[in-house]
C-alpha cells in the first residue's frame, strides 16, 4: 500500500489551477499532501546520512558527501566559496543539498524510503493524469525527482530546464518547511523577459508548486542567519521514459 496520497483537505480544482497555468505559466496546489504525510517526510529527510553537496564547474557536475564537505578546512571553504562566487558573477551556477531518487521504478521499489514512495506517487497514473490536466497536455507519464536542502550559502543562479532529450513539460516543488521567513532567503524566483523578478515565493509546507519548461528562474541566496535548511522535493514532469529518453 503506497504511504503517500492527496491530502484530505487537498484543494485540486483542476479548471482554476488550470486557467492559472494557462496565464501565467505556474500554478500552486495547498495541502497536497496531509500536514502528517509531509512531517513524515521531512523527518525522513533530515535524518538521512545520504545527503551531497552538489556543484558544477562549468558542464561538469561534483557529488561532495555531506560528510566529506564537513572536514573541509577554512581555506578549503573560503577557496570554494570564492570559486563559486566568481562563476556565479555572469553564468549558470549552483550550491545545495541533493539526494537523488533512482528514475527506476523497480529500484525505487527495492530501496523503499519515504521519498522513494513519494516520487512513485507523483509517477502514478492518476496524478500524472491530474497534473496533466493543469498542464493542457495529455502526454505525461512520470517524474523524477530528488530531495533538495538549501542551507547558508547555498543558491542557484538562473536557468530555465529546457535540456535537449530530458522531455520535461514542468517542473515541480513540494515545500516541506514549516516556518520560513523571505529575510532568509531561499526563494523561488522567476524571471520576466526583462530580467526583472515576475514573483518571488516562499517555501510552504505541503504545497506542491507547478511550472512550465522553459521558465527562467532561480533560488536566492540562503543567508548565514537562516536557522535552518530550506527543504523539498523537487523534479520534472517528463513524456517519456527513462529508457525511451536520450538522455
Amino acid at each position: 500500500m503506497r504511504s503517500i496520497s492527496f491530502s484530505p483537505g487537498c484543494d485540486i480544482a483542476a479548471e482554476p489551477l488550470a486557467r492559472r497555468f494557462r496565464e501565467t505559466g505556474r500554478a500552486e496546489i495547498e495541502n497536497f499532501i496531509s500536514p502528517h504525510q509531509a512531517l513524515a517526510l521531512r523527518t525522513h529527510l533530515l535524518a538521512r546520512e545520504d545527503w551531497v553537496l552538489v556543484v558544477n564547474g562549468g558542464n561538469n557536475v561534483y557529488d561532495i558527501p555531506r560528510k566529506v564537505a564537513a572536514e573541509f578546512s577554512c581555506d578549503q571553504r573560503r577557496e570554494l566559496d570564492a570559486r563559486l562566487a566568481a562563476a556565479a558573477r555572469d553564468g549558470f551556477q549552483f550550491c545545495y543539498e541533493s539526494v537523488r531518487v533512482p528514475d527506476e521504478p523497480e529500484r525505487r521499489a527495492s530501496r523503499g524510503s519515504l521519498l522513494d514512495d513519494f516520487v512513485d506517487f507523483m509517477s502514478s497514473p492518476e496524478v500524472c493524469a491530474l497534473l496533466g490536466t493543469i498542464l493542457g497536455v495529455s502526454d505525461i507519464v512520470f517524474a523524477d525527482g530528488q530531495a533538495t536542502s538549501y542551507g547558508p550559502g547555498h543558491f542557484l543562479t538562473e536557468h530555465d530546464d529546457d535540456v535537449v532529450g530530458k522531455n520535461r513539460r514542468a517542473a515541480y516543488v513540494l515545500g516541506l518547511t514549516p516556518t520560513w521567513r523571505l529575510e532568509w532567503g531561499g526563494l523561488l524566483m522567476f524571471h520576466d523577459a526583462e530580467g526583472r523578478m515576475a514573483e518571488a515565493l516562499s517555501p510552504m509546507m505541503g504545497t506542491l508548486r507547478l511550472f512550465a519548461v522553459p521558465t527562467p528562474h532561480s533560488v536566492s541566496y540562503v543567508t548565514p542567519f537562516a536557522p535552518e535548511p530550506r527543504l523539498s522535493v523537487t523534479g520534472w514532469l517528463r513524456t517519456k521514459l527513462p529508457d525511451q529518453s536520450i538522455a
